[in-house]
């Protein structure tokens, strides 16, 4: 597998979270936080793909770091980002002002955010420090469910991509829990994952019973909810805990995933030797990582050393060309 890379630098911001646009195939946003996210403040960075240069094309201020992002499924240019203040924002990029909306019901950072795929496309999600998970309208202030049941804070949640309401999340407790968003705040199921802390979690997009969950043992685990007493694959080789997972949405069992090792990896989890390719860009940890669902081969990740790697896999990566 060959790559070529191409750099986006966001100065004295560092990066937590990167994710392709479902509408426009070449917009990438970036949520990022100054001082590594221990103090300042944060921007939502938006860059064209197509565009020459660093191809940034607006930027969205918050006065506190920005951890997570998610772009609307519905509204074009809608974007929630999620803050260390507890508070999460809806933005309108072709506006980069004040937020369209405010949300302030988490008690402690918020950090991570998923809009549903699925027919309840009005609807994210969001997951907290606090231990809690809320349910949103972004119509509304005030949130439709929150989701007790985690013993720690919560790193991520995530809404199956073929699941109408079905929401996996992971936290320092060191578990991996289900739940069915909109008929009930309880988890419908609990896997325990490791002693340590869980960092990451995503489906597999051709398969509704299998999840992939990474943390602070450094390895990745694969689960089937069908037989979730034991891990179906286990894929190690990160040297420090692996921050972000995800899979891909063209090949059923390939993933990515980035770790506080400075390293990129690609995985197919079904080969004698797992790991496809091991990628070295970054200089600092490794926090966000997103696919592009437009273009096969397409990925980003960024890193807290103020760069935001954009990589096809599959064939060069045609830098844009300056009008002549």
């Amino acid at each position: 597998m060959s790559e070529h890379i191409h750099f986006l630098h966001t100065p004295n911001l560092h990066g937590y979270n990167v994710k392709f646009c479902p509408f426009h195939q070449d917009h990438v946003a970036v949520a990022t936080a100054q001082n590594f996210g221990l103090s300042g403040g944060g921007s939502l960075i938006l860059a064209d793909l197509s565009l020459p240069d660093n191809g940034i094309v607006c930027s969205c201020e918050w006065k506190d770091g920005l951890f997570d992002l998610t772009w609307s499924e519905e509204m074009p240019n809608k974007i929630v980002t999620a803050s260390g203040d507890g508070t999460l924002q809806l933005w309108d990029t072709t506006k980069p002002g004040a937020p369209l909306m405010l949300y302030q019901e988490h008690t402690k950072e918020a950090y991570s955010l998923d809009w549903s795929q699925t027919r309840d496309h009005q609807l994210f999600i969001s997951a907290s420090w606090d231990a809690t998970l809320k349910l949103w309208d972004p119509n509304h202030g005030k949130s439709l469910l929150t989701m007790l049941g985690h013993d720690a804070l919560v790193y991520q949640a995530v809404w199956s991509p073929r699941l109408s309401g079905c929401v996996a999340s992971v936290s320092g407790d060191g578990t991996l829990r289900i739940w069915n968003a909109k008929k009930k705040p309880q988890p419908s199921m609990t896997i325990r994952v490791c002693e340590g802390e869980v960092l990451s979690c995503d489906w597999c997009k051709y398969n509704q019973n299998v999840i992939a969950t990474a943390g602070t043992d450094g390895a990745i685990h694969g689960w089937d909810l069908r037989q979730p007493g034991q891990a179906v694959f286990n894929l190690k080789g990160h040297g420090y805990p692996v921050r972000r997972v995800k899979f891909s949405p063209f090949i059923e069992t390939q993933l990515a995933s980035v770790s506080y090792d400075f390293t990129t990896r690609i995985w197919d989890h079904k080969l004698p030797s797992p790991c496809l390719k091991v990628m070295d860009n970054h200089t600092e940890f490794v926090y966000g990582l997103d696919f592009s669902n437009h273009v096969e081969g397409l990925m980003a990740d960024c890193a807290w050393d103020q760069t935001v790697g954009i990589y096809n896999l599959d064939k060069p990566f045609q830098a844009p060309q300056q009008p002549s």
